[in-house]
């Protein structure tokens, strides 16, 4: 998608303060707060601002342990892919799901309580599943996502 340099900049600012009040974003980018809610709308629209969201510190919610689970299919058919992709999103342990290439189909994060909790999660919730061939589990030392990403181009 090409988008206009005033779209890059609003989006630019969302990523760094999605809270960021309109009458203040407009100031930022340089146009009337009507014009820029405008264009805020229009990139929802669009679907290229897909939403806004909160980054919560891992201990304050119980996680102890975050890991990559890699999930290699039976079969890597269309549907066995939906499914499985379905069925993942639907853990409340799942923060994304990679469906990548390579010698496994997909790149499962999940955050647990424990090692326990992990152990429990791997063998019941995704061994389990009649088009899971297999799982190898790393564990995350550390997490960090960069805010904004992917990086936008700078303006013209």
């Amino acid at each position: 998608m090409d988008l206009p340099d005033k779209d890059l900049q609003i989006l630019r600012e969302l990523s760094h303060n999605a809270r960021i009040t309109n009458k203040n974003l407009a100031e930022k980018v340089g146009l009337s707060q009507s014009g820029c809610l405008e264009r805020v709308r229009r990139l929802e629209e669009r679907g290229v601002l897909l939403g806004a969201y909160a980054a919560i510190a891992p201990e304050a919610v119980d996680v102890g342990v975050q890991a990559l689970i890699a999930v290699r299919l039976k079969r890597h058919t269309r549907r066995a892919v939906a499914t499985f992709r379905s069925y993942t999103l639907t853990l409340p342990e799942v923060s994304a799901v990679f469906h990548v290439t390579g010698d496994y189909d997909f790149y499962v994060h999940v955050a647990a309580r424990d090692m326990n909790h992990l152990r429990d999660f791997g063998l019941d919730s995704l061994t389990t599943r009649a088009e899971v061939a297999r799982i190898q589990t790393s564990l995350m030392f550390e997490a960090v996502s960069r805010p904004g990403w992917p990086v936008l181009r700078a303006p013209a």
